[in-house]
C-alpha cells in the first residue's frame, strides 16, 4: 500500500512528500520551510532513523511503523499561546483515525485509546503514539509549525523506561500508509473544530473525553518542583489542572507526568 492523503486533505490545499528513509521527518518539513514551501505539506517516510520526541529523548524506530510530520503555516496574528493547542489537536485526530482503523476491536469491543497529557496516545496503559510539535520562525516568511506523529504499528520498541505497545499487538489490522491516510483526514476534522484556536472549547471537550487519568491521581515534575493531587481538567489553556491534598489547585504548563498508581511511586 502506498501513502496517500484522505481526499477531504487534498480538497483542504494539503500536498504529500515521501520518502524511503528520513533521519527526522520533522527536520525535513522545516528544511523544506527554510527552502521556500508554503504549506501545508506531510513529510512521511517509510523509515526514520533519527525521530526525536520531547525534551531532546530519541524515537526509537520499528520497520513497518509510522512517521510523518505535518508542516503548519501559522496564520499572520495568530497568538502564540493558541498556536500552542495545536497539540491537543493532533492528540484528537490521532484517537479518531485510531478509532476508525481499530473498529470494533475483538468480540465488539473497541481498543481503549486513552490521551496522556500533554501529547501521547496510550492503549491499555502502554505508550502507542508520540505526538511532538515544534515551532520556527522562518525570516521574510513567518512562522511554521511542525506536528510530528509517531506511532507504534507493526510493533513496540523493546528496553525502554516506559510500557511501550503496538497496534499488531492489539490486534488491529492495519499498516502505516493505512492509518496515515486516516490521519490526515481526521486532521482536517480537528482543525476545523479548532478553528484557530477560536473553538478550542470543542476540541478541549473532545480531548478530555479520552483523557488517561482523568479525576485520578496524578504527580508532576515540573521546574525541580513536584506536586501531586488529582488530576481535575485542562484548562482553555491547555495547562494541566491539578488539585491538591488541601483543596487549592495548580495549573502546569509542563512537565514529567505520572498517572494512576505510577503517580503513588513518583
Amino acid at each position: 500500500m502506498t501513502f496517500v492523503l484522505d481526499p477531504a486533505a487534498t480538497a483542504a490545499g494539503y500536498r504529500l512528500e515521501v520518502h524511503d528513509s528520513l533521519g527526522s521527518t520533522s527536520t525535513q518539513a522545516l528544511e523544506r520551510a527554510r527552502a521556500g514551501e508554503p504549506g501545508p505539506l506531510w513529510v512521511v517516510t517509510r523509515e526514520q532513523t533519527g525521530g526525536r520526541g520531547r525534551r531532546g529523548k530519541g524515537w526509537t524506530w520499528v520497520e513497518g511503523n509510522h512517521a510523518a510530520s505535518l508542516l503548519w503555516p501559522v496564520p499572520a496574528g495568530l497568538a502564540p499561546d493558541r498556536v500552542a493547542t495545536l497539540g491537543f489537536v493532533a492528540g484528537v485526530a490521532v484517537e479518531r483515525a485510531l478509532r476508525r482503523a481499530c473498529g470494533p476491536g475483538t468480540g465488539g469491543r473497541a481498543p481503549d485509546f486513552r490521551l496522556k497529557w500533554p501529547n501521547d496516545v496510550l492503549l491499555g496503559g502502554a505508550k502507542l503514539v508520540g505526538i511532538l510539535l515544534e515551532m520556527e520562525t522562518v525570516p521574510g516568511r513567518g512562522a511554521f509549525v511542525t506536528v510530528g506523529i509517531g506511532a507504534n504499528v507493526a510493533g513496540a520498541p523493546e528496553g525502554l523506561p516506559y510500557a511501550a505497545t503496538s497496534l499488531a499487538q492489539a490486534g488491529c489490522a492495519v499498516d502505516a500508509p493505512g492509518l496515515f491516510r486516516l490521519l490526515t483526514g481526521t486532521w482536517i476534522e480537528a482543525e476545523r473544530l479548532w478553528d484557530e484556536g477560536r473553538g478550542f472549547a470543542r476540541i478541549r471537550d473532545a480531548w478530555l473525553s479520552a483523557a488517561a487519568g482523568l479525576g485520578g491521581p496524578v504527580s508532576v515534575q515540573t521546574g525541580g518542583r513536584a506536586a501531586a493531587g488529582t488530576f481535575e481538567t485542562i484548562d482553555e489553556g491547555g495547562r494541566l489542572v491539578v488539585r491538591l491534598a488541601d483543596g487549592d489547585r495548580i495549573a502546569v504548563s509542563a512537565g514529567e507526568v505520572h498517572f494512576g498508581a505510577a503517580a503513588s511511586a513518583a
